[in-house]
């Protein structure tokens, strides 16, 4: 199985410097890049100081010449935002630029705060038809003399210009949750990214399922990968595993609020949340994501991470996102480093 980095630049302060965040999000990159993960992935979100990452073609191109090892994916293309020149294109050359590096993951997206501003009346639980039309089209104008004839998309022949490096393109991921996705990704020939989010064990297991079922429905097409991507820390004392999830804690309870799109949001920052508040949402508590995410120590981790193992996802990604400090985040990765990879190698 292999081991991958997700991270964005996460604010909920308007204390905090953006540059600043940027520098830390590139340090993490550069530990993960020489210490043996696979992949980098990265995503993409509008006006949201909580993930702030507007182009992750940008960060990747930047990335591409500060790592040497790792790949380097997008976690995930909102789909509806983009026009399908400009993706195959900005994805080609970011392909070039990297040495045919680049992983593209399209999802369809979630937050409605983004589908109100750049969907163009498209809401967020409609849009898998444009990522199901996106796809064929990125591979056909990367093929060349493609011309696009779809419901959300139509335009003359056109060929992507510059083509990726790589033959016939990057590897194309998909995030799946309903059957109609992992069936449409299996279909197309595609790999397949799952997050459980604040789910637990339970969950993972059905979306292994809802692949499996896509992969024995497609026989005739070369099985995939799959990839599950988890919240994620490693603490060397109990003390710091429980503060490790009160974090994480707080991190779904934003989440969840930009989910519901109602609290008053200035300067890209939503009203902040009280103590009190987080302590009345049940599903996103200490104890429940002690339980479903993967936090403890090194010992209690590899556990964890063995079940996925042993489940058949190919890949196991560490989504570091957490509301913690930078020094807690770089800790716990060096101790995952240390401590949990090298009972997966």
């Amino acid at each position: 199985m292999n081991f991958s980095l997700f991270a964005q630049m996460e604010r909920i302060d308007e204390e905090q410097s953006q540059k600043r965040l940027y520098e830390e999000y590139v340090e993490l990159y550069q530990i993960a890049d020489r210490s043996g993960f696979k992949t980098i992935w990265t995503g993409e979100h509008h006006g949201m100081n909580f993930t702030i990452a507007p182009n992750p073609f940008i960060n990747l191109a930047d990335l591409a010449n500060k790592t040497k090892n790792v790949r380097l994916g997008t976690g995930t293309i909102i789909a509806p935002f983009w026009h399908p020149i400009k993706l195959a294109e900005e994805a080609a050359m970011t392909d070039i630029i990297s040495g045919g590096r680049l992983e593209i993951g399209i999802a369809r997206g979630a937050y409605s705060f983004e589908y109100d501003r750049l969907a163009d009346g498209i809401d967020p639980f409609s849009a898998g038809s444009a990522m199901r039309e996106i796809v064929p089209a990125i591979k056909g104008l990367w093929r060349g003399d493609y011309t696009g004839e779809g419901e959300h998309w139509s335009f003359p022949k056109t060929t992507s210009s510059p083509k990726p490096l790589q033959s016939p393109h990057p590897p194309i991921w998909i995030a799946a949750r309903d059957q109609n996705s992992h069936d449409f990704a299996v279909q197309q020939g595609c790999n397949v990214q799952v997050t459980p989010l604040w789910l637990g064990d339970d969950e993972v297991v059905s979306l292994m399922e809802k692949f499996n079922n896509s992969c024995e429905k497609f026989k005739d097409i070369e099985r995939p990968k799959i990839m599950v991507l988890r919240h994620t820390f490693v603490g060397e004392s109990e003390e710091e595993v429980v503060q490790g999830a009160k974090d994480i804690s707080r991190f779904y309870c934003y989440f969840g609020a930009w989910f519901k799109n109602e609290r008053p949001i200035s300067q890209g920052l939503i009203e902040k949340l009280t103590d009190e508040e987080m302590s009345k949402i049940e599903m996103y508590s200490p104890e429940k994501m002690r339980q479903n995410s993967i936090i403890g120590t090194p010992d209690e981790v590899i556990e964890r991470i063995k079940f996925c193992e042993n489940l058949g996802f190919d890949e196991y990604s560490y989504w570091i996102d957490s509301s913690m400090s930078f020094e807690k985040k770089k800790k716990s990765l060096e101790l995952f480093i240390d401590k949990v990879m090298p009972e997966f190698t």
